[in-house]
């Protein structure tokens, strides 16, 4: 192996700082999507305290989502170049600031704002830790490192909405931006004590000096084109659940704002479990099959579509249902560690955040950021039914995209120096 690809790449006989950088990276996490995904429990009181249509309230969420996929690519390309545990400590603090911000708008417009700024704090996060991980654990565990730490995406969103459901429920919806700001700003300060990994420059391994140069390493690989479009579609279905969910428990269930909040937990949970259980599989099956690592995705998309599809279209509310949309829930995340673990094993060590950037951008721009406002456009016309059962058939978009990229897969890894 390279000494540029050793440097980057630990022992397996260094496991105890590799385990606390983890845990603090999921943590950090686990409050940047619980401060996204908070808003959702407070869409029925801003409802009615300021007269919003579904589409405001969704674009509440996707502005965060275009602020971070505008965001990502120019973050990470500072934390390649700079220092990943200082960018991370950055952008913690800023949207952390945004959150309390958000607590104290006045309208829609400003909490608008609050929230595109969050977006702009949280955009490189995801990219830097990511690649600060990648560093630390060996290739052959990397889509189980990263799917665990993307899994506090889901669990995350869970803990917002949930308690962000209960906090509602008592003190208002104020009161739910706020509880968040103090663990995450203290986190993000941890990181200033946690041990960066050397920077590499690109140019002095492959001559690449140009930012034409730096898109050309990146799109290099058609496993990893193809990862970066399939999941961005498959996130398109994750968002518009993950959003709209607590609102159709709460009208077609008649559930109050807190116990929908609670049931659409349950869901999240289930795509935390699928997230970190089918990134292990895809990486069991790939120690025979490197085809396994997208192929095990692109079998879960199938799955998602019938599932929620069938759902919502053909079956009533009730407990039938339901526990269709739990095990929808947790075959749609199951791209999400496989997927980043292909983007960094096909593209040059040096450029591992940014490739993860890449990836963040075109799951924000494509994925989460048109899933909540499409779903909301969707159900002001034909009602939010119709929406959550439409939407889930791209699922098979995805899976078409993933099985194309597994066709090159192993061919692209050996191609990386």
């Amino acid at each position: 192996m390279p000494a540029s690809r050793r440097s980057l790449d630990v022992d397996r006989a260094e496991v105890s700082r590799p385990r606390m950088v983890f845990a603090a990276a999921f943590a950090l996490m686990l409050l940047d999507f619980a401060d996204r995904q908070v808003v959702v429990a407070m869409f029925p009181a801003l409802h009615d305290e300021w007269g919003l249509s579904d589409s405001e309230l969704g674009a509440l969420v996707s502005v965060v989502s275009v602020m971070v996929g505008l965001g990502a690519f120019p973050a990470a390309l500072l934390a390649d170049r700079w220092s990943r545990v200082r960018a991370i400590a950055v952008m913690g603090t800023v949207w952390g600031l945004a959150a309390a911000a958000a607590g104290a708008a006045q309208s829609f417009g400003q909490l608008l704002l609050a929230r595109a700024a969050l977006g702009a704090g949280e955009a490189g996060y995801a990219p830097a830790a990511g690649a600060l991980l990648a560093a630390r654990f060996p290739p052959d565990r990397r889509a189980t490192v990263l799917g665990a730490f993307q899994a506090a995406a889901p669990l995350g969103a869970m803990l917002g909405v949930l308690l962000g459901g209960v906090i509602v429920a008592r003190w208002g919806w104020r009161a739910a931006f706020w509880v968040f700001v103090p663990p995450g700003l203290a986190l993000a300060l941890l990181f200033l004590r946690v041990r960066d990994y050397p920077t590499v420059r690109l140019d002095a391994a492959t001559g690449a000096r140009t930012a034409r140069s730096v898109l050309r390493e990146l799109f290099r690989a058609r496993s990893g084109s193809a990862g970066y479009i399939g999941n961005a579609v498959q996130l398109v279905v994750v968002s518009t659940l993950y959003t709209w969910l607590p609102s159709q428990l709460h009208r077609a269930y008649g559930l109050p704002v807190d116990r929908a909040a609670a049931g659409t937990a349950l869901v999240i949970l289930a795509g935390f479990a699928g997230m970190i259980g089918f990134a292990h599989l895809a990486d069991r099956a790939a120690v025979r099959s490197p085809r396994a690592r997208l192929l095990v995705p692109a079998a879960c998309a199938v799955l998602t579509a019938s599932l929620l599809t069938s759902a919502f279209a053909a079956v009533d509310p009730g407990s039938a249902q339901f526990v269709l949309i739990l095990v929808g829930g947790a075959t749609m995340t199951a791209a999400v560690g496989p997927v980043s673990a292909v983007v960094v094993d096909v593209v040059h060590p040096a450029l591992r955040a940014t490739a993860i950037s890449t990836l963040a951008v075109v799951q924000n721009l494509v994925g989460l950021a048109i899933g909540p406002v499409l779903a909301g456009w969707v159900s002001d016309r034909y009602g939010l039914t119709a929406a959550l059962a439409v939407l889930p058939l791209l699922c098979v978009v995805s899976a078409a995209m993933f099985w194309f990229g597994s066709r090159f897969y192993e061919r692209d890894r050996a191609g990386v120096p």
